[in-house]
């Protein structure tokens, strides 16, 4: 095999593909890429027997052909190459070596025989749709926050994407939720996704899909089964096991009868959480909301650290009330809202506290208090 690519479409390609491999793994051959070559394209496969990326790069290529490499070795070399560079990889498989030279740059990597490269076993997908880039990083952007990192309840561990009911009819929703906070986002239903099947996605396939989807009117190819999960862009596609367990029932701890409203600035609100929060070092920090008419007063009181407090405008007209929350979770709730402001609808001070964009119903969070 001979290729030479421009060094900006080659690092583009192995930083995709090298960040699905596990540094720490026991098989050797998962530490690497493949290559393959042929026509006028390379593509550059990684996978971690859980996540596979295959990636495509426009390339000139003398010799068709396929190797394996380590793929964090490629990655940094090329990373470190100067800006512009021809990159010319040459593959001896006889010798085991793969050459990648640059301008006055000369490597010599060490290779494995593609053959000992598992490819994932293809999948028959029960559903198939399009989805506009934007919109499907609206959903998994603003409900991973709330992904619980608890490998014990190992089916929390992933955003839930499934079909449901919305307050504007049928709609393709995400859900995460770790048992402090929920996170509950809907979109319109893409065309074809009716019959889709709902699949847990983990929490490193989101994070490798956000990759793909920086570009606004990009459509995204989805294909979805029971087992599996794939997301394509013409030069990309991601593929990757879905986890195996039942997402419980979020629907019972959505709360329906909060009737104390408070709107509020969100940034204000955000900005003021963290200032207040400031004091306290422990990491469960605990933030004080007293609320009366009109006006918000937040407070932490840390024994030894200090106390702080702040006070905000917001509108609210209901009896006072005062609840608590970790500050974190404000935080992360606060950030979500795109919007000017940000809704919170109370019960007690003992009950799950629900927000919202304005008036928007598409996106609705949940977060339980703690006791201050």
């Amino acid at each position: 095999m001979k290729i030479s690519v421009e060094r900006a479409a080659l690092l583009k390609a192995v930083s995709q593909a090298q960040s699905v491999v596990e540094r720490r793994n026991t098989i050797p051959i998962l530490a690497n890429v493949l290559i393959e070559a042929e026509g006028s394209d390379v593509t550059f496969r990684a996978t971690d027997l859980d996540i596979e990326v295959v990636d495509k790069a426009p390339a000139q290529v003398e010799r068709a052909g396929a190797t394996t490499v380590s793929a964090t070795t490629l990655h940094e070399i090329v990373r470190k190459l100067p800006d512009g560079a021809l990159v010319t990889l040459t593959a001896d498989n006889a010798a085991g070596r793969l050459t990648v030279e640059a301008g006055r740059s000369n490597f010599s990597l060490a290779t494995l025989p593609k053959e000992d490269f598992p490819v994932m076993a293809s999948s028959e997908y029960a559903s198939n749709f399009s989805i506009a880039a934007s919109k499907l990083r609206r959903l998994f952007d603003k409900s991973k926050f709330a992904i619980s990192t608890e490998e014990t309840r190992y089916y929390l561990n992933g955003v839930y994407m499934h079909i449901a009911k919305g307050d504007d009819g049928v709609a393709l929703r995400c859900v995460a939720t770790d048992g402090h906070r929920l996170a509950r986002i809907d979109s319109d239903l893409p065309q074809g996704a009716t019959d889709m099947p709902g699949v847990i996605v983990p929490r490193k396939t989101v994070g490798e899909l956000r990759k793909l989807l920086e570009e606004d009117e990009m459509q995204i190819a989805v294909s979805v089964s029971e087992s599996k999960i794939r997301f394509a862009t013409p030069d990309i596609t991601l593929t990757s096991k879905v986890i195996d367990g039942t997402f419980p029932d979020y629907t019972r701890v959505i709360p329906t009868g909060n009737t104390r409203r408070m709107e509020v600035d969100a940034s204000d609100f955000a900005k003021a959480v963290d200032r207040v929060a400031t004091v306290s070092s422990e990491r469960s920090r605990a933030v004080k909301l007293q609320l009366d008419e009109d006006r918000l007063v937040l407070s932490v009181n840390a024994p030894d650290s200090g106390a702080a407090e702040e006070e905000l405008v917001v509108a609210y007209g209901d009896e006072r009330l005062e609840i608590g929350f970790n500050a974190k979770y404000l935080l992360e709730i606060a950030s979500q809202v795109d919007r000017e402001n940000a809704v919170f609808m109370f019960n007690s001070s003992g009950d799950p506290t629900l927000m919202r964009e304005g008036n928007d119903q598409s996106a609705i969070y949940v977060v339980m208090p703690m006791r201050v």
